[in-house]
């Protein structure tokens, strides 16, 4: 069946406003440090050197400035380039190994410990009544027992710093209704779908079902962020042939059920070498405590669920117990050990539910891949260089048979802050086809020649912004990340290969997360 494309506006973001002189502002300030420290270098160079040197000198010390104004990767600028070499390279672990954190435990060090500062504090008191040297000492001990006291709860302290794999895991804390909290404010609920079954429709129907799945995103607004997450995964086969198996009616059908139920069965075993795959939509919004968040996460997973069911899509919300499952499973890709937690074991263990999720250990050893447990995995996203992109990129990365997620993390933007934004860099984009008119008509040649993708920007902003105007459209800010993952590196590598020619096929890149496989990982 042919494919269906889907236009793309170019990334507008890559449009830089120009204050003056046709440079941006983080270039004027760059050029003009160098300026600053280079003339006068020069200056103090020529009274010792020949001219020519102290040319080269200054040139010297004026470089790095330039090369700090004009370079940029991935949309990344080279200060912050280098500090997550830094943070990659230096300050966080590269091993981090499962490590409990015991509650009770920690309990008892403390108790443990202020029971030693009171025996020394007593035994000093004993010899105040002796000589005023013991006494003096006495108080020495004292001290240092009280700063060795202070030593030990700085060194429990947590600095922020990821040291152990349990640490690793980004979130605070999971309750058992499915909420869970991500920093101090931000909370966020699950829900695992099921297919649309988009590739078997018709064209008119895949129109329709992509219609309504724009009016499904058009239902998220700035305030929720969400991401859609797409897992193929080595998953227990019981679980899902209970999945897939259609319960009874006593109908006089029941019969076909069994029948369809062993072919989808077979289907299973047959075509996906033993992975299953699964979908979840992950929302959260900002909220200053649990009472204030929970009423209204409710009533946007009711708006959801809703939505999912005029698409004709099954769709649960995943509870505490159900969302730890699935972060243990990404964790544990190739394990076949399964996942065993209820809540009673908290209370009386001292444990934490990241005890009960996370993997042997953590380890990042360089900024290309990362390792989670046995497993080796890396971290990529895809850079959409494409006008039109084939409604066939998602299936095609999931039809891989290999454990691997992909992630869409979208943020929908403000209508009005959206119309602002566009109408800012349509006018960016005619003073710069103005200065490359003035440059033209002081060459000699025919002003209406512009750079290519000059044009090609202005027409895709034009046309973007006719569309929030008048087609009831959102603007979203969409990050597309790919996990692969192999047994070996060799395996790890063949499988980014395979993802990376996939990619090139849709006029896209697949690029490493270099030096950030952390961040994009959790």
């Amino acid at each position: 069946m042919a494919a269906s494309y889907i236009s793309v506006p170019r990334d507008l973001t890559k449009v830089k406003s120009k204050v003056m002189f046709n440079l941006t502002k983080r270039q004027l300030i760059c050029f003009g440090l160098a300026a600053l420290i280079g003339v006068p270098s020069f200056f103090l160079l020529k009274t010792v050197v020949k001219v020519n040197t102290a040319v080269m000198g200054m040139m010297v010390i004026m470089m790095p400035f330039f090369f700090l104004a004009m370079y940029e990767k991935n949309g990344q600028p080279l200060e912050v380039i280098l500090s997550h070499m830094i943070q990659a390279i230096f300050k966080r672990p590269k091993i981090r190994p499962y490590m409990t954190d015991n509650y009770y435990d920690a309990l008892l060090r403390q108790a443990k410990a202020e029971k030693e500062v009171e025996n020394i504090v007593r035994f000093s008191q004993k010899e105040r009544a002796g000589k005023q040297k013991v006494h003096n000492a006495g108080r020495a001990d004292q001290g240092r027992a009280e700063s060795g006291k202070g030593n030990h709860k700085k060194g429990q302290k947590n600095d922020g710093t990821p040291r152990t794999a349990q640490q690793s895991i980004p979130f605070d804390r999971m309750f058992p209704d499915g909420i869970c909290r991500v920093g101090l404010d931000y909370y966020t609920k699950t829900i695992q779908f099921q297919d649309i079954n988009y590739q078997l429709a018709q064209q008119e129907d895949k129109t329709e079902i992509f219609e309504e799945w724009c009016s499904f995103l058009n239902f998220f607004d700035s305030s929720i962020n969400f991401q859609l997450s797409f897992n193929n995964m080595a998953t227990d086969v019981s679980d899902f042939e209970k999945s897939i198996a259609i319960a009874h009616k006593k109908d006089g059908f029941d019969d076909v059920r069994d029948e369809y139920s062993k072919v989808l069965l077979h289907q299973m075993e047959a075509g996906n070498n033993g992975l299953t795959k699964t979908k979840y939509l992950t929302f959260g919004i900002h909220a200053e405590s649990m009472k204030t968040a929970k009423p209204r996460l409710i009533h946007i997973e009711t708006d959801i669920l809703n939505n999912f069911k005029r698409l004709g899509v099954r769709a649960k919300t995943l509870n505490g117990s159900e969302r730890l499952e699935l972060m243990y499973r990404q964790f544990h890709m190739g394990d076949d050990a399964k996942f065993h937690f209820d809540w009673k074991y908290l209370a009386g263990s001292g444990l934490s539910v990241k005890d009960f999720i996370a993997p042997s250990s953590f380890a990042f050893p360089t900024g290309r891949y990362f390792q989670m447990g046995d497993m080796y995995g890396c971290m990529s996203f895809l850079s959409i260089d494409a006008s039109d992109i084939g409604d066939r990129l998602l299936a095609d990365f999931l039809s891989m048979e290999s454990s691997q997620i992909v992630t869409m993390h979208i943020k929908s933007v403000d209508q009005n802050e959206a119309i602002k934004t566009i109408k800012h860099t349509i006018t960016e984009l005619d003073r710069s086809k103005i200065e490359e008119q003035k440059k033209a008509v002081r060459a000699g040649y025919d002003m209406d020649i512009i750079p290519s993708d000059l044009a090609t920007y202005g027409k895709d902003a034009k046309t973007l912004l006719k569309e929030l105007q008048s087609q009831n459209e959102r603007m979203f800010l969409l990050t597309f990340l790919v996990m692969n993952t192999g047994r070996t590196k060799h395996e790890l590598e063949n499988n980014v290969f395979q993802a990376v020619s996939i990619a090139q096929k849709h006029n896209c890149n697949l690029v490493r997360l270099d030096y950030q496989q952390e961040q994009g990982l959790m």
